[in-house]
């Protein structure tokens, strides 16, 4: 009889060893895959499921091994939709890869001064986004509003995943925008030509599309500031530019500056109507928060940065020096 009872121990130990040897080997057994290949788990997909996907594939040998582990973690079962990229890393470690929703990471990018035509241009043809912005209700749909929506993306680099949508990032942008905004105005400094964030976020496009050097933007913010406090006209270029619109050929022409558009900043007094370009937090700051100076004017120099003046005088020397002998 003890022979009999150590001979079914006996046995059943030999018999656990080998599951576990199974289990061990199921565990560690890679995902027959080419590095990097991107599989779609589509909603409602359940694990038995999966794991049929991937035998018709032969990235498996068979099912039964991986259901028996998915008795032992239930958790394994718990699949999360979407797009992953699969690597042949064991089966299980991809598996928990979907338990654990590391989807794939697509990017979108708004530069800084890029107009809200060229943002919604780019857009269009983000991968794997699906286009669901409706143009002529556009800022109700993302502002939640009939306001115009230029300037109101804020310039940053989005993560999505596959299938999202394209008014989901770009109402992160606005988000992130009225954030930035409203926490620079609450800081604003005194004796501002401008009343509302609204206009300093003006301001702060039009700074934006002046600025070749980055670290010129509190300059250029300081002489704009001063034209509006000594009632004088901004005078600047991409204003006049943003209000040609498609009309614009490349080459701002005298003719340009003396029509009238309600963004030609030589004709009107004070702001345009709205923001000609997405501002960086950085022209942000500079609108609110100029250092004090008594420069209106400035000239480019023609290697991105600009030669500032404090009188007519001192300007018309430097233009004669950056621009006409250059032309010469």
């Amino acid at each position: 009889m003890l022979k009999v009872i150590l001979s079914v121990l006996l046995l059943a130990l030999i018999t656990t060893a080998i599951g576990y040897q199974q289990i061990q080997s199921t565990i560690n057994s890679p995902l027959q895959v080419a590095n990097s290949t991107q599989f779609e788990v589509k909603h409602g997909t359940g694990f038995n499921q999966l794991c049929r996907q991937w035998q018709a594939n032969k990235w498996v040998e068979d099912c039964w091994r991986y259901q028996v582990i998915a008795k032992l973690d239930p958790t394994l079962t718990d699949l999360k939709a979407g797009l992953y990229e699969l690597n042949n890393d064991s089966v299980i470690e991809n598996i928990k890869k979907i338990n654990q929703g590391q989807q794939v990471n697509f990017i979108f990018t708004i530069i800084e001064g890029q107009s809200l035509r060229d943002v919604l241009t780019v857009i269009k043809s983000a991968s794997n986004l699906q286009n669901d912005l409706k143009v002529d209700k556009l800022s109700e749909q993302l502002l939640g509003n009939n306001s115009n929506l230029e300037g109101w993306l804020f310039p940053d680099t989005y993560h999505y995943h596959n299938n999202d949508t394209a008014s989901s990032v770009l109402k992160r942008a606005v988000q992130k925008m009225q954030l930035t905004l409203n926490s620079a105005w609450e800081q604003r400094a005194t004796d501002l030509p401008y009343k509302t964030a609204y206009e300093a976020l003006i301001m702060a496009s039009i700074i934006e599309k002046e600025t070749g050097l980055a670290s010129e933007r509190p300059l250029i913010a300081s002489a704009f500031v001063n034209r509006l406090n000594t009632n004088m006209r901004l005078q600047t270029d991409p204003t006049v530019i943003y209000g040609l619109g498609e009309g614009f050929d490349g080459d701002i022409k005298r003719k340009d500056l003396r029509d009238y558009t309600p963004y030609n900043t030589y004709r009107i007094n004070g702001l345009p109507p709205t923001p000609i370009a997405m501002p960086s937090k950085a022209a942000i700051l500079a609108a609110v928060n100029p250092p004090q100076t008594q420069y209106v004017y400035f000239v480019s120099k023609g290697d991105g940065s600009h030669q500032f003046s404090t009188t007519l005088k001192q300007h018309n020397a430097a233009v004669n020096t950056y621009i006409l002998n250059k032309k010469n």
